[in-house]
């Protein structure tokens, strides 16, 4: 498995990723955006993000993270792991280019209901900082905000 920087063209690949894993969180209301909506949204955040990507061996795209520096810090705002490919890996490798990339310390939010994301990101060194009702998410539901300081 090889990590690199997407590229602009890599836009449908990455949005294929999100809306496999997104459709595996069944908390999550189905309908909020259409799939076409979703393509458009990565498309543009390919465009103007750091966004890095897991291939597999044979060159296919099976997971992103989307990086991004901005006035109230760094921020982790996807990570995202094709569902057939989870425990290969490449979401171990994806968040080491980020400490890498970042490696001051970075923010990400995750659902408080993502309970493999949580146990995820707790064994590889984030901790919970804040949990919200989910006021300020468009899904409206809990959260809980991570954080990795070196």
């Amino acid at each position: 498995m090889q990590i690199h920087r997407a590229e602009e063209n890599d836009w449908p690949e990455i949005a294929e990723i999100f809306l496999a894993a997104r459709r595996t969180m069944t908390y999550l209301n189905a309908g909020l955006h259409s799939d076409a909506e979703t393509r458009a949204f990565i498309r543009r955040m390919v465009k103007r993000s750091e966004v890095w990507t897991a291939l597999h061996a044979d060159g296919k795209i099976i997971g992103f993270a989307a990086l991004a520096r901005e006035a109230d810090g760094n921020w982790l705002h996807h990570l995202y792991v094709d569902p057939a490919s989870h425990n290969a890996g490449a979401g171990s490798l994806l968040l080491a280019i980020t400490k890498k990339e970042m490696p001051q310390g970075f923010s990400l939010w995750t659902f408080q209901a993502n309970l493999g994301a949580r146990r995820f990101y707790e064994r590889h060194g984030l901790t919970e900082t804040r949990r919200t009702r989910g006021t300020n998410n468009e899904e409206g539901l809990p959260d809980i905000l991570y954080e990795w300081r070196p």
